[in-house]
């Protein structure tokens, strides 16, 4: 006997996660789409309108290395303790 999947899989699976602390839900599409909602039915007519207003995401690309003129926030110097006379 197999073990049950935990995650389905495959070409026309649609994903709705609620965002916890919030009345909105994310649906992600097959194709890899996204959108956000409040209300249910709007987010299904929109994942079963494939693919119509469906882009996927865009590629972030290669992260950006810092320049050389990267400016940190000023440290300030070590306290010192007072020494009685």
């Amino acid at each position: 006997m197999t073990a049950p999947t935990s995650m389905l899989t495959g070409d026309r699976i649609y994903r709705i996660h609620w965002l916890p602390g919030t009345d909105t839900l994310r649906g992600r599409c097959h194709c890899g789409a996204e959108r956000t909602a409040e209300e249910p039915v709007e987010l299904w007519e929109w994942l079963l309108a494939h693919p119509d207003g469906h882009r996927p995401p865009p590629d972030p690309g290669p992260p950006t290395p810092p320049t050389s003129r990267t400016v940190l926030p000023p440290t300030a110097p070590p306290s010192r303790a007072a020494v009685p006379a």
